[in-house]
């Protein structure tokens, strides 16, 4: 299974009061992610969206472990899950940097057409990236 790794140093406006990381930014980090593992792949987030198509996250889930504070770094390993002929499913947990996971999550997306928000298949605007998902995902269709 083919994991992208990426570092984020947590910064003071990202946490609330206690000095802990405030959760919604926890779906940033997943962004970051997930844009790192598509670049790892030799892909482009901007270069799918100048083509005219877009890839909105239609379910999120997410799973708060352990706490994490300003000043630390979180490490966030991202991997497809699995990749069917419209719906991709990405994997994600959210590590201290002992390894201790501070949160995991899973996020699906489709692709649409930018003009119509229709659904398109992968396989057909991108055959490579189509390819190099089902290669890795982890799980079998």
């Amino acid at each position: 299974m083919f994991v992208s790794e990426k570092k984020i140093e947590i910064r003071y406006a990202e946490t609330d009061q206690m000095g802990v990381v405030y959760h919604a930014n926890y779906l940033v980090w997943l962004e970051i992610g997930r844009t790192q593992l598509i670049k790892d792949l030799g892909f482009t987030y901007a270069g799918l969206e100048a083509e005219g198509y877009l890839s909105p996250v239609t379910d999120l889930s997410i799973q708060y472990k352990a706490a994490m504070k300003y000043g630390q770094n979180a490490w966030v390993r991202t991997w497809v899950e699995s990749h069917g002929r419209i719906r991709t499913l990405y994997g994600y947990e959210i590590l201290h940097e002992d390894g201790t996971i501070a949160a995991t999550a899973k996020t699906e997306h489709v692709v649409v057409k930018k003009e119509n928000f229709r659904p398109v298949s992968l396989k057909k605007i991108a055959p490579e990236w189509d390819a190099k998902y089902k290669e890795i995902q982890r799980l079998e269709d």
